[in-house]
C-alpha cells in the first residue's frame, strides 16, 4: 500500500498530546538522494525525535515508499493527485485524537523549524513562514503576517496583497479546528476535482489547506525560522545546496542567538542581551526552568529591596547592583523559555505578575531607606511619591493590556466574518493589510517566539492614518526608532532609572524621575494609540 502508516517510538512518560503527521511525498524531489538515504527518508528520521503517534506517507501510484520496518513497499492504493491527498487528510482529521500536521516530503530543514510546530507547548495551529515576502515561487507560497499571524495565505490559483512572508512547507492544526480543518479539505477538494482553483500542482494540498483555514477565520500562528532553514527544492543539485546550508548552521548555537529579542528595548538589548546568553546557556545545562529562573529574579529583587531600606549610599549602590541583576535574571527567564521550548501561560502569568511585585517592593525598600537616612520629617512626602509612582505604572499597565485585549477582539471579528469576505473561489486577497497593531510589551519575556520581522506592509489609501504613516516614517530610521523605544519606558529604562538615581542621588530623586518620565512614556503611549484607533 502507499498510504502507510508508520508508529514512531515516544517516550513512555511524556503525557503529551501527539501528533499524527501527513507527509505529502507526492512529488519526484521527494526521492532524491542525500546522505540519510533519500530526503523522504531524512524527514521521516527526523520525525521521530518529535511527540508523535504516527506518520502518513501519502504518495502517487507507482510510486516506492518505505515502510515502518525499513523496507520498501509498493501497490496501487496511491494517492491519484491532489482531491485525494486532500480527502485523506480530511479522513484523518475526523478520526485523530491529536494535532495532525501535514509535511511535504521534498522538504530539507534543521529539527529546530520542525521542532517551531512539532515540539511547540500549545499544540496548536501553526505554520511555518520566512520573511521573505519577496521570494516566493511555487515552492514557496507568500503569505502575509500580522500580529504574529498568518492573515492571507497563496498558493498557484491564489494571490496575496502586501505579502511579507513564504509558507515553508510545514503545517500544524491544532486539535479544537481539526472540524475546519475536515470540512476545509472536503470543500477544496471538491473545489479541485471541479477545476475551480486552476490547474493547480499535485504537491500543493499543504498549501491549499494553509488558504482555506486562513480564509475560514481559523486563527494560524507564524512560526518564524531565524537563522534556521526550511525549504522545498526541485531537483538532485537544489537538495545538495539546501544541505550543505543546514549543515554550515550550528543550530544549537542558532538556537541560542533566537532566543535573544531582536526588537527590544534599549538599555535590554545593549546592557543584558549582549551577554545574557551566556547565563540562558548555563541554566540550561542546569536543567534550571524558566519559573525557577524568574524566582531568582524576584530573590535579588527582594534582597535589593532590603539593601534600599537599609539608606546608606553603600547600601544604595548595593541595592542597585542587585536590581540590574535581577532585571538581568528577569531576561534571562524568557529567553530560556525560548530557547527550551517550555513557556506557558503560567510562565507568562508568573513573569509578569513578579515583575509588579519585584518593582513595587523596590519602591517600598527605597522609601523605607529614604525615611530611615532623612528622619521620620520625610515619611509623608516620600511616600506619597512611592505609592503616586505605583498608581501611575498601574495605570500604564492597565492601558497596554486593554489595548492589546482590544486589538484582539478586532483581529477575532474580522477573522470571524473572513469566509466571507474572500471566498476559497477568489483569486485576490480583497482585504488588504491591517492597521499595524502595537507591539507587545517588552516585559512579557514568557511568551512564544513571535513571527519573523519583516518590513512594514505599504500604506493602504483610505486605511491607514498620519499617525501610523509617521510612526512608519520614524521606524525606517535607526536614531528615531530607538527613541520612540526609550520615550515609553519599557522595563529595562525604568530599572535603570531606579538603579542610576538611587545609587547616585536618592529615593525621592527616583520616584520624581519614574512620575516625570512615565507620565511623558503614559502620554505618548495613550495619544498614539487614540491616533491609530481613529486614523
Amino acid at each position: 500500500m502507499h498510504d502507510t502508516t508508520s508508529s514512531l517510538s515516544v517516550p513512555p512518560e511524556s503525557d503529551t498530546p501527539r501528533t499524527a503527521v501527513v507527509v505529502l511525498a507526492t512529488t519526484a524531489a521527494a526521492k532524491l538522494r542525500c546522505a540519510d538515504g533519500t530526503l523522504l527518508d531524512r524527514l521521516t528520521g527526523q520525525l521521530a525525535a518529535f511527540p508523535i503517534r504516527d506518520v502518513h506517507v501519502v504518495a502517487r501510484s507507482g510510486d516506492f515508499v518505505r515502510s515502518a520496518d525499513g523496507s520498501y513497499m509498493i501497490g496501487s492504493d496511491g494517492s491519484r493527485g491532489v482531491s485525494d491527498d486532500l480527502r485523506r487528510i480530511a479522513r484523518l482529521a475526523r478520526t485523530a485524537s491529536g494535532p495532525v500536521a501535514v509535511l511535504v516530503g521534498d522538504l530539507v530543514a534543521h529539527d529546530g523549524a520542525l521542532a517551531a510546530l512539532l515540539a511547540h507547548p500549545s499544540r496548536g495551529t501553526g505554520a511555518v513562514v520566512a520573511a521573505d515576502g519577496d521570494d516566493s515561487g511555487p515552492l514557496r507560497p507568500p503569505v502575509r503576517v500580522e500580529d504574529d499571524r498568518v492573515v492571507a495565505a497563496g498558493s498557484s490559483f491564489h494571490q496575496v496583497t502586501g505579502a511579507n512572508g513564504t509558507f515553508r512547507g510545514v503545517l500544524q492544526i491544532g486539535e479544537t479546528d481539526l472540524g475546519s480543518l475536515a470540512r476545509i479539505a472536503d470543500r477544496l477538494a471538491e473545489l479541485a476535482d471541479a477545476s475551480d482553483l486552476g490547474a493547480t500542482d499535485g504537491a500543493e494540498a499543504g498549501d491549499l489547506l494553509l488558504v482555506g483555514l486562513v480564509r475560514a477565520g481559523v486563527a494560524v500562528r507564524a512560526a518564524g525560522l531565524g537563522r534556521l532553514h526550511c525549504d522545498r527544492v526541485a531537483g538532485q543539485v537544489a537538495a545538495d545546496v539546501a544541505l550543505q546550508r543546514v549543515a554550515e548552521i550550528d543550530e544549537t548555537r542558532a538556537r541560542l542567538d533566537e532566543a535573544i529579542k531582536s526588537d527590544d528595548g534599549f538599555f535590554t538589548t545593549y546592557f543584558v542581551s549582549s551577554w545574557s546568553r551566556h547565563l540562558v546557556a548555563l541554566a540550561a545545562w542546569l536543567r534550571l526552568t524558566p519559573n525557577a529562573v524568574t524566582g531568582i529574579s524576584a530573590g535579588l529583587a527582594l534582597l535589593a529591596a532590603v539593601w534600599f531600606s537599609a539608606g546608606t549610599r553603600a547600601a544604595l549602590v548595593a541595592g542597585a547592583i542587585l536590581l540590574y541583576l535581577s532585571f538581568v535574571f528577569d531576561c534571562v527567564d524568557g529567553q530560556l523559555a525560548r530557547y527550551t521550548r517550555t513557556f506557558s501561560p503560567l510562565g507568562s502569568w508568573l513573569d509578569a505578575t513578579s515583575d509588579r511585585v519585584k518593582e513595587y517592593t523596590v519602591y517600598a525598600g527605597l522609601a523605607f531607606g529614604y525615611v530611615a537616612a532623612a528622619g521620620p520629617a520625610v515619611t509623608t512626602e516620600i511616600w506619597a511619591l512611592a505609592v503616586a509612582a505605583m498608581i501611575l505604572q498601574a495605570l500604564r499597565h492597565m492601558i497596554d493590556f486593554s489595548y492589546a485585549d482590544a486589538r484582539a477582539d478586532v483581529n477575532r471579528a474580522r477573522a470571524a466574518r473572513t469566509a466571507d469576505a474572500v471566498p476559497l473561489t477568489a483569486p485576490g486577497d480583497t482585504r488588504g493589510p491591517l492597521v499595524p497593531a502595537q507591539a507587545q510589551s517588552a516585559e512579557q519575556e514568557h511568551l512564544p517566539p513571535p513571527a519573523p520581522s519583516a518590513p512594514p506592509a505599504p500604506d493602504v489609501p483610505g486605511r491607514t492614518g498620519v499617525v501610523v504613516r509617521l510612526s512608519r516614517r520614524l521606524e525606517q530610521d535607526a536614531f528615531t526608532r530607538w527613541i520612540k523605544k526609550i520615550v515609553i519606558l519599557p522595563i529595562g529604562e525604568r530599572m535603570a532609572l531606579i538603579a542610576v538615581t538611587a545609587a547616585f542621588f536618592d529615593a525621592r530623586v527616583t520616584f520624581v524621575a519614574l512620575l516625570g518620565w512615565g507620565g511623558l512614556a503614559a502620554l505618548y503611549t495613550l495619544v498614539g494609540r487614540m491616533g491609530r484607533s481613529f486614523g
